[in-house]
């Protein structure tokens, strides 16, 4: 019911702002973050001005080098790398910051666990560092937005989209614009996609709809959203480990079983927006979200591996969670001037709405090895065989499995947000600008762990500030220094819990001071550098106490280069270097996921009106499977460099084919891992052939 009264009320002073003048709205695209083109009174802020380490991907650059997935860009973007997620779910390392929830649409949190598509992605925002103010809690190491395609006036246009590769995935998109009058526009956006990969039983399909429209009313703009989403995938959690290194001999077994290796999806997400001038110098910006998510995933891995017997330990887990959201967003933003100083006020208001239910059961063997045979246990060792057979333990006797006899736990939370924030920009001349404001947050969150009748409930105000000075010695060139923090509450990111010895604890801690250069070689190619800290404090379980009271550390310095853009009219490069050293507790252990070089390079060469090509090659080196003491060679994933390939084939001014061959070497690498016994292996040498028709 309060979210009905909620809707009502947002909708209410959204069509009461509306005046009789009209407009034209500013279109920009792949130049400014989206925060910024939606509070801008005057030409949008280009990412030259932003005192912070940015990268933007367009939806065109998305196709042209085939990507299907977030993990796939991140491939391609400096400071950032891939995480396993479990098999089920977008995971991020920011800066050596693992994060599975600090991703955005729109500027709002979407913060539930799952692979998110990229159909009706207009451009795709990775800011690097915390960044708490204009987003809220979270963006410990940085963040990801993506920018939505919006349904626009005047303009009737048309595309598909569809593609096939060699492993036997299909995927469809549609994208359609219709003007319905002077005022008002209509845009459907819809895909589906048929999962395949190298992998034995990796399947799944995902659908998408997502219908937007548009009205212009005087000096008032609303954009309204729904959003539907139906996933369903197989879950992958990799292959064991021995010696400190992925078992290669391993690497065609599944250590997982279709069927019991499952992710599900569902979600109806309804976004509205207002932008209203009602001045020359004022703007006043709304935003609603409402959301329903129905996540489930269930899974066998490998917990432990004898090389010797050829067996591997199973463990598993069904984890159902539902989730509503309702988020309320608005701001003023006015323009000032006072003699030689000027520059803009962003004065705003977040309210946050979330219940969470989350389910946990253990896997239930029927049978216990050993001296206990016959007796249940949530753990069970099986020859390993290709497929492998749970049918039958180690010890030759019979096994079954379910997934809801066991409950681990149960938990409902209610978590309310209270945001203000301040944001400055000021010009002090044409050469000198600084950017300062905070955001103060009330989190208020009650868990009842439904299993033992308990709840808790905790309390937090948390301020989190953000400073930048940019000194521009020409207009097409800035040097800039920043600070800014954000913290994580002790709920975590989904909520699910407190530990009770640590309920009392303050939010984990995260900052980032950062030095950088950025210069606009051109209107098309863009250069920009930084020299970064980046320190986080987080409460962490005593290893002999097993009581969250031990305060970890995480110190990261870096360097992040990236060259984008066009060259000229046929020579396109994108480059992006990362070089990063870090330490955990008090410098005696080096950090996990934290390679220290990745390199990524893509150049597209457009030899004629019909024909161009495309060369891709990414690197990463070393990196740690989990902490480990310096000096020391600990459990990790080899380095690896994968070549990636595509042609393109313009057959008519509305007609592209696009040929993607990925792995072009057939490399064997080993991206991410979860733990131990779960390392990933990457996708073998592959083809996908893509047909685009404008319409």
């Amino acid at each position: 019911m309060k979210k009905i009264i909620y809707t009502t009320i947002f909708l209410l002073s959204s069509f009461s702002v509306l005046a009789q003048n009209s407009i034209e709205e500013v279109e920009v695209k792949g130049k400014v973050l989206y925060v910024d083109q939606v509070n801008s009174l005057k030409p949008p802020m280009p990412i030259l001005d932003v005192p912070q380490s940015v990268s933007v991907i367009t939806d065109e650059e998305i196709k042209n080098q085939g990507f299907r997935e977030i993990g796939d860009i991140i491939r391609y973007s400096p400071g950032v790398n891939t995480s396993q997620g479990e098999g089920h779910r977008d995971a991020v390392v920011f800066r050596g910051v693992r994060s599975t929830a600090d991703f955005y649409q729109d500027g709002v949190r979407d913060d539930v666990q799952y692979y998110r598509s990229l159909y009706n992605v207009e451009q795709l925002e990775i800011l690097r560092g915390p960044n708490a103010l204009l987003f809220g809690r979270g963006g410990t190491g940085g963040l990801i937005n993506r920018v939505s395609k919006k349904a626009e006036i005047g303009e009737a246009f048309g595309s598909f989209d569809f593609g096939a590769d060699s492993f036997g995935a299909t995927d469809l998109a549609v994208d359609a614009n219709f003007t319905t009058s002077d005022t008002t526009a209509v845009r459907l956006n819809l895909h589906t996609d048929q999962l395949a990969n190298h992998r034995d039983f990796y399947e799944g399909e995902r659908y998408g709809i997502n219908p937007t429209f548009k009205i212009v009313a005087g000096d008032t703009i609303v954009d309204l959203s729904y959003e539907y989403a139906d996933h369903e995938r197989f879950i992958d959690r990799g292959i064991p480990t021995v010696n400190n290194r992925p078992v290669e001999s391993l690497k065609d077994v599944v250590f997982g079983v279709k069927g019991l290796n499952l992710q599900t999806l569902e979600a109806s997400i309804l976004r509205a927006n207002v932008a209203h001038d009602y001045s020359d110098n004022g703007k006043f910006n709304m935003s609603f979200t409402s959301s329903d998510f129905k996540k489930m995933y269930k899974n066998l891995y490998a917990a432990a591996y004898d090389a010797s017997a050829n067996t591997v330990k199973l463990d598993g887990y069904l984890d159902p969670t539902e989730r509503q959201n309702m988020i309320l967003n608005a701001n003023v933003v006015n323009q000032f001037s006072n003699g030689s100083t000027s520059g803009t006020l962003l004065v705003g208001l977040e309210f946050v709405d979330t219940d969470n239910k989350n389910y946990r059961y253990n896997t239930f063997f029927n049978n216990r090895a050993g001296s206990d045979a016959g007796e249940p246990t949530d753990q069970q060792i099986f020859n390993i065989t290709r497929p492998l057979n749970i049918a039958k333990t180690s010890t030759g006797l019979d096994s079954t499995v379910d997934y809801t006899t066991d409950l681990k736990s149960s938990s409902e939370s209610d978590i309310i947000v209270t945001s203000f924030y301040l944001q400055g920009d000021i010009d002090f001349s044409d050469n000198w600008k600084m950017i300062i404001g905070g955001r103060l947050d009330n989190f208020d969150i009650t868990v009842t762990d439904v299993k033992k009748s308990q709840d808790q409930s905790r309390k937090d105000d948390m301020f989190s500030p953000r400073f930048g000075v940019i000194y521009k010695p020409v207009e097409n060139m800035s040097l800039y220094v920043s600070y800014s923090e954000s913290f994580l509450p002790r709920s975590g990111e989904q909520y699910k819990k407190f530990d009770v010895s640590g309920a009392a604890l303050d939010p984990d801690v995260f900052k980032n001071t950062e030095i950088g250069y950025k210069y606009d070689i051109s209107d098309a190619l863009i250069f920009s550098a930084a020299i970064f800290n980046s320190a986080s404090t987080r409460a962490e379980k005593d290893n002999e106490t097993g009581e969250l009271n031990e305060i970890r550390g995480l110190e990261v310095e870096g360097v992040e280069i990236e060259l984008s853009g066009h060259i000229d009219d046929q020579n396109n490069l994108t480059f992006g270097y990362t070089s990063l050293d870090g330490v955990t507790t008090k410098g005696t252990k080096q950090p996990r996921e934290l390679p220290n070089q990745m390199l990524s390079l893509w150049y597209s060469y457009q030899a004629n009106e019909t024909f161009g090509f495309g060369l891709g090659v990414t690197h990463q080196a070393e990196s740690f499977i989990k902490d480990t003491s310096n000096g020391s060679t600990g459990l990790a994933l080899p380095d690896f460099t994968r070549v990636d390939f595509a042609l393109y084939v313009n057959a008519s001014d509305n007609d592209v084919v696009r040929v993607h061959i990925e792995n072009l070497t057939d490399e064997l690498y080993f991206p991410h891992s979860h733990s131990t016994h779960q390392a990933s292996v990457g996708e073998s040498l592959s083809s996908r052939v893509s047909y685009s028709r404008r319409f």
